[in-house]
């Protein structure tokens, strides 16, 4: 497999939301009807990426997920800066581990979109802190399986 468009995903089950960060991972993932995406956990990335693609692999592997949408940080204006990079060099380890389809989606506001409803449901400043990457994962894989609903 390799990076491929949205909707060149499989058709049907269940997907991993990818927020990556430079020393997160935010893992977010839908039920396999691909109605709603839930946070699952925020991974520390290492001096190593190893160990955090071996718990993401095991993610995949829990929940029998057919695909990856990752958040793709692109600048304000739409281009392409470091983070980009970033993100796709993350696609690449992940595809020599793991023969996956991945899609990207674009994650411009989804870090602050995830703030301001943690801050609506009164979470604390500390909680917030804890969570923001998977709620931001979770906000991409639900932007991305709209978009699958609607076109359908």
């Amino acid at each position: 497999m390799a990076v491929t468009d949205l909707f060149d995903l499989p058709a049907f089950g269940v997907l991993i939301g990818i927020d990556p960060g430079s020393k997160t991972l935010g893992i977010a993932a839908c039920d396999g009807a691909r109605l709603i995406a839930s946070p699952v956990e925020t991974i520390q990335k290492g001096r190593k990426l190893g160990p955090s693609l071996d718990r993401l692999m095991a993610i995949v592997d829990e929940r029998r997920a057919v695909g990856i949408v990752m958040g793709l940080p692109l600048n304000m204006d739409g281009s392409e800066g470091p983070r980009v990079q970033s993100a796709r060099a993350l696609a690449r380890n992940i595809l020599e581990r793991r023969d996956i389809p991945i899609a990207f989606q674009d994650e411009r506001l989804t870090s602050s979109e995830a703030e301001r409803a943690m801050i609506t449901a009164d979470l604390s400043r500390a909680r917030r802190a804890e969570l923001i990457d998977a709620s931001a994962a979770a906000i991409i894989l639900q932007t991305a399986i709209d978009r699958l609903a609607n076109a359908s």
